[in-house]
């Protein structure tokens, strides 16, 4: 069985700009693989959470790496990752009380795991994708036949 490369030398589409982030904040594929499992495991075992991923997650490796593309991408630029995640989360039975636990639980899982330098990129970018799918749920929710409005 292939195992995926988890060096911090993994490849990136922006080797300088992804150097300069790892430099800076410490974050490298192994910190976000640790970032990644250690959060999923959270969510599982999460009253709030657990049911929502459980009842659409059967086999969690592959989501699981999704999820280390989709970090290495947004913390350290890589491009690793190609999903559509608007799409995926607009019909799941979610409000703000999901995005809010969402968010407790990744903050402390990224201050557990990360430099402080490390933690604080992570959250900032955690944050904003919260927002941002937060309001494309609740339009979609709102609206289901409706094109999103992109304001």
């Amino acid at each position: 069985m292939n195992t995926p490369d988890t060096s911090a030398t993994q490849s990136s589409a922006r080797p300088a700009m992804t150097a300069a982030i790892r430099d800076a904040t410490g974050l490298d594929e192994n910190v976000l693989r640790i970032l990644v499992h250690g959060f999923y495991d959270k969510v599982r075992g999460d009253a709030v959470l657990g049911p929502v991923f459980a009842a659409r997650i059967d086999d969690w490796e592959p989501h699981l790496e999704r999820m280390v593309s989709f970090w290495s991408s947004v913390a350290l630029m890589t491009g690793r990752y190609h999903g559509r995640p608007v799409p995926a989360h607009t019909p799941l039975p979610i409000n703000a009380s999901h995005f809010e636990r969402w968010l407790m639980l990744f903050r402390e899982t990224a201050q557990q795991v990360c430099t402080a330098e490390g933690a604080a990129h992570v959250i900032e970018r955690a944050e904003r994708i919260a927002r941002s799918l937060h309001i494309a749920v609740a339009e979609a929710q709102a609206a289901p036949e409706a094109v999103p409005s992109l304001r």
